[in-house]
């Protein structure tokens, strides 16, 4: 297959594409809503507020780089570009960092120690990323 070859787009980037950017909005939403303040119209405690504001820069950083890099590669992934897999390896560089935060470094209130999301949400990313990686060796991202 040269550079030139046109390769049809199945119809499973469609839906995964779309399901994914779903999926990540939610963590966008999540995320703003704790940068912006608003963590209360979430229905949050004031012990849960008090955790994510205890979050050092590097932390903070590396959830930023986690939430967008995957919100992007899932539009990246729907525009057909081979740049969703770059996007979502600096996603899962994020999601390392956060992982590293949040269990080693943090005191999570207990409510909120979630394990089930935080493998979910690994499951996810990781699953997208090696589909992301399929699609361009296909050579359908382009």
């Amino acid at each position: 297959m040269n550079q030139y070859s046109i390769v049809k787009t199945p119809w499973h980037l469609w839906a995964i594409g779309v399901v994914t950017l779903l999926w990540n909005g939610i963590g966008i939403l999540s995320y703003m809503m704790t940068r912006l303040g608003k963590l209360e119209s979430l229905g949050m405690t004031a012990e849960h507020i008090a955790y994510f504001d205890s979050f050092p820069v590097w932390a903070n950083s590396a959830w930023a780089l986690g939430v967008w890099g995957a919100f992007f590669g899932s539009l990246l992934l729907l525009l057909r570009s081979r740049w969703a897999v770059i996007s979502i390896v600096l996603s899962v560089i994020g999601m390392i960092g956060t992982t590293i935060f949040e269990r080693f470094y943090s005191d999570i209130p207990p409510e909120m120690n979630n394990i089930g999301l935080s493998a979910a949400i690994w499951i996810i990313t990781l699953m997208m990323l090696f589909y992301v990686v399929k699609m361009r060796s296909v050579g359908v991202l382009r």
